[in-house]
């Protein structure tokens, strides 16, 4: 058997991965591991920190210690030490954001990139223009962040939460070809929005990141 190792910076995340792996990873085992030391110390610098690099690098190596095949992290705002651990391991290191960049950037070259925290929005349109820079297409992006949502997320507010997430989408719908919702968080906040209101392709990590592991999962050798 398989077995995938999901790394969260927050414990709220593992229901809804155990949905999407439980539905698109049959048969895998899944090892979920969390430290949000990587996040809130992350918000409280403002920016992504070497000891923070250096900490995520030794806990996808001990994801790989436990047996994983490969290891999914499911955060945003760490990605560019995602990037630096994929060159260090020998095994599959996954960004889970990296598949929605991709799908976004098919549908056009003017991208909006929605977020609740601004450690999370930088990372993320910098993953959007590195994708493009490879793919040699042009892009424009616009940047949108949604003040207060992270705030009452965790004061246990989600209501409020995603109102703001919601509001913040429809206003950053105008002039746009797609949007990526930076959070994996943010992605529940779709199924509260009429479907005639989505004027644009709207791409969320979780389902597109876990599908992606999926496909890598199967090139490994048995």
């Amino acid at each position: 058997m398989q077995t995938l190792a999901l790394l969260h910076t927050s414990p709220t995340l593992s229901p809804m991965f155990n949905e999407l792996t439980a539905r698109i990873l049959p048969g895998v085992r899944v090892l979920h591991f969390v430290d949000e030391s990587l996040i809130k110390n992350t918000i409280a610098a403002g920016r992504l920190e070497k000891p923070t690099m250096r900490r995520l690098i030794d806990l996808i190596g001990s994801t790989f210690d436990a047996g994983a095949d490969a290891t999914l992290v499911t955060c945003s705002s760490i990605g560019p030490a995602v990037d630096m651990a994929a060159q260090l391991h020998d095994r599959p290191v996954l960004r889970v954001d990296r598949p929605m960049a991709e799908q976004a950037l098919v549908t056009g070259s003017r991208i909006g990139v929605l977020a609740t925290l601004s450690t999370t929005l930088k990372p993320t349109a910098d993953l959007v223009r590195t994708v493009a820079a490879e793919r040699g297409t042009p892009v424009e992006i616009a940047e949108h962040l949604c003040e207060g949502a992270f705030e009452a997320v965790m004061a246990g507010d989600a209501a409020t939460h995603d109102r703001i997430v919601g509001e913040g989408l429809m206003r950053a719908m105008q002039g746009v070809d797609a949007i990526v919702l930076a959070q994996a968080s943010m992605a529940r906040v779709l199924t509260t929005l009429p479907a005639d209101a989505v004027t644009v392709p709207v791409f969320s990590s979780p389902e597109l990141g876990v599908t992606r592991a999926r496909d890598v999962l199967a090139s490994l050798p048995r």
